[in-house]
């Protein structure tokens, strides 16, 4: 699996003929400097873990162009499909969806998930979440995104049920876990996942603005973090 960090909380993840990105966040976002449509090209699924703008990001306008399939809360669907995404899978917390290669799961996150209109009216858009993507083939990781999130004590059952080998761990501190947090997350519930890539930092002057603080507080277990640069990939 080829997994592409855009900045924020957003991802893309190439494997098989499967391209998902979740949490595309991109032409609002100032540290992503590429190009939106070309980073995009040929995205089949969409996965979202909640409805704030900074993780909905350019849903409505990549669904439109490439045809994606979004896969989300109930609520967030049919948000979104009024806008004119085309081709949802609405689901909650706890469900599994079939998407052909892989399967999608969403877990318990702490956080909200909301959204103002044009009209300056408050959208309630479900429960947020992480999201568990299990690909089918031999040899692909499963990937837990926990979304914006606190730590909980039950990501050791997340752990027990879906055993991620790669976790994306927001570190930004204010509006999800910050460093120590998030290092205790991942050294206590989800000791065996072999790649922890740490996001939602650096975006805005109100979040820690580096990774170094995270690496500190998982001492010797660093070893476990990849750190990407914004629009960098790594093979897992």
């Amino acid at each position: 699996m080829k997994i592409t960090w855009f900045g924020h909380s957003a991802y893309r993840l190439d494997f098989g003929s499967a391209v998902v990105l979740i949490d595309p966040f991109l032409s609002g976002n100032g540290n992503f400097k590429g190009d939106v449509e070309a980073v995009t090209a040929g995205t089949t699924h969409i996965v979202l873990t909640h409805g704030h703008g900074d993780h909905v990001g350019d849903t409505v306008a990549i669904a439109q162009r490439t045809g994606a399939k979004l896969v989300a809360t109930f609520e967030l669907c049919q948000f979104l499909a009024a806008k004119g995404v085309a081709a949802t899978d609405p689901m909650n917390t706890g469900g599994t969806t079939d998407q052909g290669e892989f399967t999608v799961s969403l877990t318990t996150a702490f956080h909200s998930s909301s959204e103002l209109d044009e009209n300056g009216v408050l959208h309630n858009l479900g429960l947020p979440n992480g999201v568990v993507i299990s690909p089918r083939a031999a040899g692909e990781p499963v990937v837990y995104h926990t979304g914006d999130t606190d730590i909980f004590s039950d990501m050791a059952l997340i752990a027990e049920l879906y055993r991620p080998e790669v976790v994306m761990v927001p570190i930004g501190d204010r509006f999800t876990m910050g460093p120590r947090s998030a290092a205790l997350a991942m050294r206590r519930f989800l000791p065996d996942a072999g790649t922890v890539l740490p996001c939602h930092y650096g975006t805005f002057p109100p979040l820690v603005q580096s990774p170094e603080p995270f690496l500190r507080e998982m001492g010797d277990q660093a070893g476990r973090v990849r750190v990407l640069a914004v629009g960098e990939s790594c093979t897992v």
